[in-house]
């Protein structure tokens, strides 16, 4: 109960109240600590309440946690601020590493592009490519990376490949994508991988015609710092490396302790979480590599039993047909469909669609 103001408790003449059993027990859950007569004993002043605090409400001294937590909220905020900033750049970076690798090659066609056709500038020719990449689904730089390395056209030839022989798309018994689609085939290939060696992590590399060694088209469950490091690898120092050069199938059971990588190769790998990897070739009949697909665990592989091995061979060899059926139609297709929009054009101008 409320003392009236300008009344003291137990002032004389005034009747004395007996709380109820109810009453007490409020007055002490208030934090009182009074019975009855003492209601105002220990109690805070009006005047030296805390501001913004109502009458009624329990004193609570701050709490030096409170503070410290106020002073740490805004670092917090400042360290993801950074965090993010950080990974922000790191994408950039690896972006522009990207763009670095490739620019070269799309350089090196529009070059070709401008002499052939007489285009007047690199914008034109870059419109041709991607008019030509968009059509038939070739990525840009397949596309230029076919046509900085195969003949040209005869001068006067209606036709880049006159005597092509058109052959009928291999089956796969591994998958059915869509007709032509290049995508779903390696997404196809790399799935079977990792279920075969038991693995979580992997990619598809192939063959770089204008620079030679693997370059990365597919991967799944690695980080980023890794797809940048291993974007194009050469003849050595890593494992897919000793596959596409023997021709046969890799296993590192060890990365950390296996001579076959390069320091910073096993270092990238490691910091990705791989602690062993398989590496299968995609062949064709002349025994030529036309590719590699990998498979990384963040645990030792076990051996792969002989059915296993097979399996990944008989893989390894249907991903290789389709892959050269592939540049030798679909790709093709592309360049005979630039070819004509060159000789169309001849001496014009094009703007990209």
């Amino acid at each position: 109960m409320s003392v009236p103001d300008g009344a003291a408790a137990g002032t004389p003449g005034r009747a004395e109240h007996r709380r109820g059993p109810q009453e007490a027990g409020a007055g002490q859950a208030a934090g009182t600590g009074e019975g009855h007569g003492g209601a105002d004993r220990g109690r805070t002043p009006p005047d030296a309440r805390e501001p913004g605090r109502q009458a009624g409400e329990r004193y609570r001294p701050t709490d030096e946690r409170d503070t410290a937590g106020a002073r740490d909220a805004p670092e917090a905020a400042d360290g993801r601020a950074a965090r993010e900033e950080l990974e922000r750049l790191r994408a950039e970076v690896h972006d522009l590493r990207a763009r670095a690798r490739v620019y070269p090659l799309i350089s090196q066609a529009q070059g070709i592009l401008r002499e052939r056709y007489a285009l007047p500038d690199a914008e034109s020719a870059f419109a041709l490519l991607q008019r030509a990449s968009q059509r038939y689904n070739v990525k840009l730089r397949t596309l230029a990376g076919v046509l900085v390395t195969v003949p040209g056209p005869e001068p006067g030839s209606g036709l880049w490949f006159p005597r092509r022989v058109r052959a009928a798309e291999p089956a796969l018994g591994f998958a059915r994508p869509e007709p032509g689609n290049r995508s779903a085939v390696l997404s196809a290939v790399l799935s079977r991988t990792l279920a075969v060696v038991d693995a979580e992590m992997g990619n598809v590399q192939l063959a770089d015609r204008a620079a030679g060694g693997l370059r990365m088209e597919r991967h799944t469950g690695l980080t980023a710092d890794f797809v940048d490091f291993f974007g194009h690898v050469g003849r050595e120092g890593t494992s897919c490396a000793l596959a596409a050069r023997d021709v046969a199938q890799v296993t590192v059971r060890d990365v950390e302790s296996d001579p076959v990588f390069t320091e910073p190769a096993r270092a990238a790998i490691l910091a990705a979480g791989s602690r062993s990897c398989h590496s299968v070739p995609l062949t064709v009949r002349t025994g030529l590599c036309v590719g590699m697909v990998s498979a990384h665990a963040g645990h030792r592989l076990k051996p792969l039993t002989k059915a296993r091995t097979e399996a990944l061979d008989a893989l390894g060899a249907e991903a290789g047909r389709w892959l050269t059926w592939y540049d030798r139609t679909v790709v093709r297709d592309a360049l005979e469909y630039l070819h004509v929009l060159g000789q169309v054009g001849r001496g014009r101008s094009f703007r990209r669609g």
